[in-house]
């Protein structure tokens, strides 16, 4: 009784602990895409911010957000075609690290772009234009670069593949019209043999030939009397006829 009941108690607790794991698992996985459908909508309206004061603002504050805007897009773009294509060609791994340590310098450059935003000297704003120009445009150019070279990598693999498949069906269809070629051209049924002349004899022939008139009758044996029949003591002698 005792084990039985340390079994059940044993059984409850498994439930209990499931029941507790699986709750954890699906408010974890609800947080995350909370988290995550919240980070996108921020980003959103940062990107909206973003462009509206890059046609809003004129002189370095305007520019500086144009450049922020122009960094964000490509940065997540790479980002993107980067993640989607290492699942399915893990040789990307390489350019996906790569990126990453792009990214740091991409997000520090962000972050010191959202700085001088609210800067009130126009003047020192304007005069680091130049240096934080030349920075983001190489950050982009670098991101664009791995950007390209992925999807180009994809196409190309895309490409070979679509050649190979296109060689595969051309060697089967023409398999399948194998027949077209071994099939023979009709051809004329042999031709009769001509007829023997009248006094040529017949090849394979097993019929006996009719005798000519002029060819001499065979000498047919003569009939030879039959012998005498044997008498034997135990037959009587026939009688002779009456001839009253």
């Amino acid at each position: 009784m005792e084990t039985m009941l340390a079994v059940v108690a044993l059984l409850f607790v498994l439930f209990v602990v499931a029941g507790v794991y699986a709750t954890v698992k699906v408010v974890g996985a609800a947080k995350r895409s909370a988290d995550r459908h919240l980070t996108q909508a921020r980003r959103t309206v940062e990107d909206h911010t973003l462009r509206a004061k890059a046609f809003a603002q004129p002189g370095p504050a305007g520019e500086i957000a144009q450049l922020r805007l122009k960094l964000r897009t490509s940065m997540r773009a790479t980002q993107d075609a980067l993640e989607a294509a290492v699942a399915e060609d893990e040789s990307l791994k390489e350019s996906l690290g790569l990126f990453h340590r792009l990214s740091a310098h991409g997000h520090e450059l962000d972050g010191e772009l959202r700085r001088l935003e609210s800067e009130p000297d126009r003047a020192t704003l304007a005069a680091r234009l130049p240096d934080l120009r030349e920075r983001t445009e190489r950050i982009i150019a670098s991101a664009d670069s791995l950007r390209w070279a992925a999807r180009d990598r994809a196409r190309r693999f895309a490409s070979d593949d679509l050649d190979t498949l296109s060689e595969q069906i051309d060697m089967e269809a023409g398999a399948l019209r194998h027949w077209t070629t071994t099939e023979a051209p009709d051809q004329a049924p042999p031709p009769w043999p001509e007829a023997p002349a009248a006094d040529a004899p017949t090849a394979g022939q097993t019929w006996p030939e009719t005798a000519s008139a002029t060819d001499p009758e065979p000498t047919r044996p003569a009939i030879t009397p039959p012998a005498p029949r044997p008498t034997y003591p135990w037959q009587k002698k026939p009688r002779p006829e009456s001839t009253t």
